[in-house]
């Protein structure tokens, strides 16, 4: 007996490899472009945490980098004091991303990667529209068939795949569950993380060709738990850190 789940994910993989490869192209030649022309690749996050899968795995590139920012401010009073009103209210999310993207070592030329599954969400656009305000490129991961369906909490009236140089479809369904099972009137278990993961290698997959066919192979990293892979993971790091990738 087959599993729905896993073919719910061959739908997914079988959308991946033909509706959003001219995208998956794009978005590599933006990587490449930036790679070459002393630009980063930063990814920030990809829904529920999917970007991690990217970051320093045996096989990856050494040049992708998080983005991830943490403002503390410490200026405690007296309980009874907490709720005074500000002299001018602000958005706390807003202003912290703009902060953070103006103060971190992000430049003109570089690529931020960011994802949202709803595409609704007021954090990843806010950070997609300043990372273009300072000239960097965006490439952004959703769901085409559920930002459809949703409301943008964005003061813009804009969602993620309107704020993107290119983005990719990770082929989740409006409320991200592909799966019909008994007992439920709605379906079950969600698919964007797969895609989300499942598309992003297939990124990286192109951007390596592509940096090796044209003479520039990047750094990337060897597992350390092999015989030599201490050593060629220091050795890659090291050479990624001499060249920018």
């Amino acid at each position: 007996m087959t599993s729905r789940y896993t073919a719910a994910i061959r739908g997914v993989i079988d959308h991946l490899e033909t509706a959003q490869m001219p995208q998956i192209e794009k978005a590599a030649d933006i990587v490449v472009e930036s790679l070459t022309h002393g630009g980063a690749i930063f990814c920030s996050e990809i829904g529920h945490s999917n970007q991690w899968d990217f970051l320093n795995r045996a096989g990856g590139l050494a040049a992708l980098q998080s983005f991830t920012y943490n403002i503390n401010i410490n200026a405690p009073v007296a309980d009874c004091l907490k709720d005074r009103p500000r002299v001018t209210e602000i958005d706390r999310d807003v202003e912290n991303i703009r902060f953070a993207v103006q103060n971190g070592n992000l430049r003109a030329g570089d690529v931020m990667l960011i994802g949202s599954v709803s595409g609704k969400n007021k954090g990843p656009i806010e950070l997609a529209l300043q990372c273009q305000a300072i000239g960097m490129k965006v490439i952004g991961f959703t769901a085409m068939d559920y930002t459809k369906q949703v409301k943008p909490q964005h003061p813009s009236g804009k969602k993620l795949f309107e704020v993107c140089d290119v983005v990719i479809d990770d082929g989740a369904p409006y409320g991200d569950a592909a799966v019909d099972m008994s007992g439920y009137d709605f379906k079950l278990l969600p698919v964007s993380g797969v895609g989300n993961i499942i598309s992003g290698w297939m990124l990286w997959e192109k951007v390596i060709e592509k940096m090796v066919a044209a003479g520039t192979p990047p750094s990337v990293f060897k597992s350390i738990n092999r015989e030599d892979g201490q050593e060629y993971y220091d050795k890659s790091r090291a050479e990624y850190n001499r060249r920018g990738f």
